[in-house]
């Protein structure tokens, strides 16, 4: 089958089987017929407030069917969905506003909308239902990112709103039924819920994370495929395990991590939980110019490898100087997609890090084995440098998780007069956790240098519903409050 446009392919499933489920999110169920007539009345109410083909569309919505719909309307028009966080700060939302100069913000109030038009959430109009002239959006969608400095910049898809229906999207086949576990802002729960439409699957949407809720919905829908960011899989690995074992998880055929580092203990711990091959781990920015995916199975092989590269990309590992490295010495991961530099996103707020010859890094640190197996280390931006030697928070994160109290740690680095850096770790505790009984735990996972010279223990939660940690924010944080003493 030749491609189509996202509309099209809705409406082309919307016609085909019109009673299918498309969406399930919390008490809303939602038809193939009744999303495409809903999105068509939505469509038409955009465009009259001056939604057009390019614009873009802010869509800042909790997960829910409401969201789904206005992404759709989007599409409908030839615009471009924008997905923001609805957490965000005001200073942070309206810098990403402001890059994004939407025709449109849907959720936010006139008064939190940096002067933009915009609808409230609840937004439901009545009006014509039927077909809308058939359009391509330019590009699939413009995802928001703070990145590792913290400013805020639009990750623009170089690729227009099209698709084959029929095509199998990284093991997600047509007519699977999804469960998407993150937030529809961040890139894998938005790709996962619109491939499985697009494909003429079922979604499956949390409104929001829960472990246990998260297995009896596997069971109760049969979900053949669901990709999670580790600190999910931690939480549900630390349920009870009469609690995990209550519920029947046969029906899943893929289940995928990524988006973050997976400690090593933890994914062999679900490799043999959910078998070697049925789990994977995948590496890969929003941008898109490059992506790893490994097996349980060959992970086994590769222990603490993320794959090797997919889909005809490209990757080298180079030192400061630009230079290549041989396998196994960690340098710069650089990468190259297919179609070449330019071909996958454009940034809009932001320049990227690129070779002459236009390789590009995410920023990332890691090595090549003898095979091209791709092992990751950390974020340039995130090492620390303490008495001459490197440390890399993940790797010091990953043991601190280790232990069954520890909820969630990020690792920082802090100005010292001795080391030039103090390892600086953050806590988020289950249960109160003796600072001494937590050394005895690191010493068993870590050399000496790399044990954290102070502690910090926090009820408020590090990580986002992406899993993700903003070190930077955090280490300015408390170099803010050292100045203030």
């Amino acid at each position: 089958m030749t491609t189509v446009s996202y509309p099209a392919a809705l409406r082309r499933h919307a016609e085909a089987m019109s009673e299918k489920t498309a969406l399930v999110c919390g008490d809303v169920t939602l038809t193939y017929a009744e999303l495409d007539r809903a999105t068509n009345r939505l469509a038409r109410a955009f465009a009259a407030r001056g939604v057009g083909e390019g614009s873009f569309v802010t869509v800042a919505l909790p997960n829910s069917a409401e969201f789904v719909a206005a992404c759709f309307a989007a599409w409908k028009l030839g615009a471009v969905p924008q997905p923001i966080s609805v957490r965000l700060p005001t200073k942070e939302r309206d810098a990403i506003l402001e890059q994004a100069k939407p025709a449109l913000v849907v959720g936010l109030a006139s008064q939190d909308a940096a002067g933009f038009p915009s609808v409230e959430a609840g937004f439901a109009p009545d009006g014509d239902d039927g077909p809308l002239p058939d359009r391509r959006s330019p590009s699939r969608q413009a995802l928001a990112s703070g990145g590792s400095t913290g400013r805020p910049k639009l990750i623009v898809d170089a690729l227009p709103a099209e698709c084959d229906p029929t095509e199998p999207f990284y093991g997600n086949m047509p007519g699977n039924t999804v469960l998407v576990p993150g937030p529809l802002y961040h890139a894998a729960g938005f790709i996962n819920t619109t491939v499985t439409i697009l494909l003429g699957g079922t979604v499956v949407l949390l409104e929001r994370f829960d472990a246990e809720r998260t297995l009896a919905l596997i069971e109760e829908h049969r979900v053949r495929w669901v990709a999670f960011v580790p600190t999910m899989l931690l939480r549900i690995w630390r349920l009870p395990e009469e609690t995990r074992k209550r519920y029947d998880l046969s029906s899943l055929e893929r289940v995928v991590t990524g988006s973050a580092p997976c400690p090593a203990w933890l994914m062999r711990a679900y490799i043999d939980w959910i078998g070697p091959d049925r789990f994977f781990e995948f590496y890969g920015g929003t941008e898109r110019i490059g992506g790893t995916l490994i097996s349980g199975r060959e992970w086994l092989d590769h222990p603490g490898s993320v794959g090797k590269p997919t889909g005809g990309r490209k990757i080298r590992i180079l030192d400061e100087e630009g230079r290549d490295l041989p396998p196994g010495e960690i340098g710069d991961v650089f990468m190259m997609p297919p179609g070449g530099r330019g071909s996958t996103y454009r940034y809009v707020g932001a320049e990227a890090r690129a070779t002459d010859d236009g390789w590009e890094t995410l920023g990332d640190l890691g090595y090549l084995d003898e095979e091209g197996f791709l092992y990751l280390v950390d974020r340039r931006t995130d090492m620390i440098v303490t008495g001459g030697s490197n440390v890399y928070p993940a790797e010091v994160e990953a043991a601190l998780e280790a232990h069954p109290h520890v909820r969630s740690s990020a690792v920082i680095g802090l100005p010292d007069d001795d080391f030039g850096q103090r390892i600086h770790a953050i806590v988020e505790a289950v249960k109160p956790i003796d600072e001494d009984a937590l050394r005895v735990h690191l010493s068993e996972h870590l050399v000496s240098y790399k044990t954290p010279k102070t502690f910090e223990f926090v009820d408020a939660p590090l990580r986002d519903e992406a899993g993700k940690v903003r070190r930077s924010a955090l280490r300015e944080a408390r170099m803010e409050k050292s100045d203030a003493r």
